[in-house]
């Protein structure tokens, strides 16, 4: 983890002192993934997605100067992307939020038999399923933590809430996740 915090103050350095634009494309291979996977939480349009994707690495290039400064540039890529997605929501009078985007596949790494994987299958189903069911703010908190691996402090200054509140938010998506998987007989 130290060696990708230094490599990322490096690269932001190099694209704030030196315009480098292999700086750019770097930072854009590190964050790419994650920042689609976050738009796709407020956007259901792939092209608008990779449109505001675009846009998030177009402010970093034009804010470049400042990168420096910027004291964890983790929370500050998720805030432009988070207020890149809302304005176009709010410019274009949409204001459905599709969170079902994602999904999680406990089992990618597992050799199973065919019987294994179905069942298997059928467990990520249900775990995708009640992750759905969950109020939007507990659904936004758990992918966050979970699936972009957040820290708690990044994620609830992200969401604009304390962290108490987002501890509350992510205990409750546990305790409906577990009880909805409670309910799953496997045979």
């Amino acid at each position: 983890m130290e060696k990708v915090h230094l490599n990322i103050k490096y690269l932001l350095e190099d694209l704030a002192y030196n315009d480098s634009e292999y700086a750019l494309k770097s930072i854009y291979l590190l964050y790419c993934g994650n920042i689609t996977r976050y738009i796709q939480l407020f956007i259901k349009s792939k092209e608008v997605t990779e449109e505001l994707l675009s846009d998030v690495f177009l402010s970093v290039w034009e804010n470049r100067k400042l990168l420096p400064q910027v004291a964890n540039f983790n929370a500050y890529i998720y805030k432009i992307a988070k207020f890149k997605s809302l304005n176009y929501l709010r410019d274009n009078k949409s204001y459905e939020v599709d969170i079902d985007i994602s999904t999680i596949d406990l089992f990618t790494a597992i050799k199973t038999t065919v019987e294994d994987q179905y069942i298997s299958n059928e467990i990520v189903d249900k775990l995708n399923a009640a992750i759905e069911e969950l109020p939007p703010k507990c659904k936004l908190a758990f992918k966050l933590v979970r699936e972009d691996k957040m820290k708690y402090k990044e994620a609830a200054e992200h969401l604009g809430i304390s962290i108490k509140t987002l501890e509350i938010h992510l205990t409750t998506a546990v305790k409906k996740i577990k009880a909805r998987l409670e309910n799953i007989n496997l045979r």
